[in-house]
Formats: structure tokens, C-alpha cells, sequence
């Protein structure tokens, strides 16, 4: 098959694959990078697409040439089961645990499943996948059982006949990531488990300990406000902890905070230093709206990634980092 026809990237380890990678602004807009499948160690440079600059796509794997996503969905902590063989009808797993993220794309229509399937296993091979299953067509099982696949673990493109998939596991900055990789006629899925341990005594929900912190160091890390990847919207779990930051306004009449938003580095700095910023704001407007704190003794401010509370070369350590801080004013 003619390299040109490459569009998935794998990024791994210290490679220069990173997608974090910043280049200069003229070449963003003239090249971008691509593994070759038969090793991860040759690259090619192509002209860039807009797709390829699309900030949706995982750090680890980006997408198809031509493919669109159809959905994207990312847990910081799920079990998920990964399918690891076929028995009769029906596929089988083991349990898997870390964060997860899924992205659906939509195939291009003039492309085969053979053609983007060989594609994305010839580039995760070449990055060093340890494959622990792989079935394409009826070894897959048959078509009436299709349905199975998504009773297992939510995979549907099965669905859309001729399907290919595999299972494998990659070493990925300093851990490791579990890959499940469904290629249908319509839809593309691909599920990434970056395995960690559940981040545990992170969440301060007691006003009394948030009022000890500030007074010792001026700032306290929040790790119990939660949004959904990528975006600034306060979820309903975040309740307990703006609860105590509440009652700690309350107790304390004259205290005035800055509300200080922090990501990790997966993504552009441009992006996470607004994304870090909207999510900071929506943290005061929800303790003004929903918990009756005057607007004039918070103010919120975003600083992406300048300000890591650890490594980001781990997927635990990016968890830390991922926070909103209270800064006495």
C-alpha cells in the first residue's frame, strides 16, 4: 500500500510523534506527522488537514484520514471489559481498570474496513503493541450474535458488518495503555484504557481543613470539582465540595478568593489555558448562583498547564494536575 495513503500517527515514550509537540506556526500549516506501519522509527511528512490538527482525537492514536467523529466520552476512573477472544457466539474479556476515553468516527465512505483496519495495526505494531486478540469477519462470530459485542462492553460497529478487530496493550509514558480497536462499513471505534490507580485522599471536602490550608500556604487544591474531557461545565458530583467551600465563605465573612483553574499539557496551550479559564469562571458563577456567595469575593482565572502539581508523563500525575485551586486574596 502507498505511505501516502497513512493517516495514523501513534505517539509513544520520548518519541518525536509527540502530539503535543508544538511546531512553528508555518509548518502547522504545511506538514504534519505520520507513522509509517512498517516501523516506528521511519517518518513521513504529508500536507497538514484540518483534521489532523483537531484537538478531539487521543494523544495516543489520532484518526483515519477522511474519518469524522461521530462521538467521544472519557472517564477518569471505569472498569472496562476488554474483548480478548470469542467463544462460540459470543465474545469474552478480563476487566480492565484506568482512564477511559472512547471516540466513534465515521469511516470515509471510499475507503474499505481491510484498508483502514491494516492501517491502524500496522502503526500500532510498529509502536510496539503486544497483540492479545485479533478476529476479523466471521471470526468474529456470526452475524446474529453481533449484538453480543455491545451487551460486553458497548462496542457497536460489529453492527455495521465486516468487522475487524483487535485487542493490545502498549506501553505509554511510563504505564500502559490497553487498546480496543473496531473497525465496521460505517463507524470506526476506538477504546483506550491508560491503567492507574484510583487517585484516592484527594478530594478536601471539610471547610474546616480548606480554611487550615489557606492559612498555612494561602492556596488549596480542590480535586472533588468534576467536568466532563474537554469541558467547563460543573458536574452534579462536584455538589459535596462546593458545599464545604460555601460553608468556609461563610465562616469566614471577609475572606475574598481567586478561583484558579489548572489542565495538564495533552492539548495545545492556546486551548487549555481558555479551557482552564471557563472552567474556573463556571466554578464562581455556580457558588453565586446555586449557593448564594457574592460575586464580589471570587474572582476566576485560568493558567492551563504553567503550574503542574506533578509529572505530566503520568497518567497519575496528569490527574493532579487536572484541579481547580482557591487563592487567598
Amino acid at each position: 500500500m502507498d505511505n501516502a495513503n497513512l493517516c495514523l500517527a501513534v505517539a509513544f515514550g520520548e518519541s518525536p510523534m509527540m502530539l503535543n509537540h508544538q511546531p512553528s506556526k508555518r509548518s502547522q500549516r504545511l506538514y504534519f506527522p505520520l507513522a509509517l506501519c512498517l516501523t516506528a522509527a521511519i517518518y513521513l511528512f504529508l500536507p497538514l488537514t484540518s483534521q489532523a490538527q483537531d484537538e478531539q482525537d487521543h494523544s495516543l492514536v489520532t484518526r483515519y484520514e477522511g474519518s469524522t467523529i461521530d462521538q467521544k466520552r472519557a472517564e477518569e476512573f471505569a472498569q472496562y471489559t476488554l474483548a480478548t477472544g470469542v467463544d462460540g457466539p459470543n465474545p469474552t474479556g478480563e476487566t480492565v481498570e484506568g482512564r477511559l476515553t472512547r471516540i466513534v468516527y465515521f469511516n470515509p465512505a471510499d475507503r474499505s474496513t481491510l484498508e483502514i483496519f491494516t492501517n491502524y495495526r500496522k502503526a500500532l505494531e510498529g509502536a510496539g503493541l503486544e497483540l492479545i486478540f485479533r478476529c476479523e469477519l466471521d471470526a468474529c462470530g456470526p452475524a446474529f450474535a453481533r449484538s453480543a459485542w455491545n451487551r460486553l462492553n458497548g462496542l457497536f460497529a460489529t453492527m455495521d458488518g465486516d468487522p475487524r478487530y483487535l485487542a493490545g496493550r502498549l506501553d505509554h509514558q511510563g504505564g500502559q495503555a490497553y487498546i480496543a480497536l473496531m473497525v465496521g462499513k460505517r463507524r470506526t471505534q476506538l477504546d483506550i484504557v491508560e491503567v492507574q490507580a484510583m487517585e484516592e485522599d484527594l478530594v478536601v471536602a471539610d471547610a474546616d481543613a480548606l480554611a487550615q490550608a489557606l492559612d498555612v500556604t494561602g492556596k488549596v487544591s480542590l480535586y472533588g470539582i468534576y467536568f466532563d474531557t474537554d469541558k467547563a461545565v460543573v458536574k452534579a458530583e462536584s455538589a459535596p465540595t462546593l458545599e464545604q467551600v460555601a460553608e468556609l465563605l461563610k465562616k469566614r465573612p471577609q475572606l475574598r478568593l481567586f478561583v484558579v483553574g489548572h489542565t495538564d499539557m495533552t492539548g495545545s496551550f492556546e486551548h487549555n489555558r481558555r479551557l482552564s479559564t471557563d472552567r474556573a469562571r463556571a466554578v464562581v458563577q455556580t457558588l453565586v448562583k446555586d449557593y448564594g456567595v457574592s460575586s464580589q469575593r471570587l474572582e476566576g482565572h485560568g493558567v492551563g498547564p504553567l503550574a503542574p502539581a506533578a509529572t505530566n508523563a503520568t497518567s497519575s500525575g496528569r490527574a493532579k494536575n487536572r484541579r481547580v485551586e482557591l487563592v487567598a486574596r
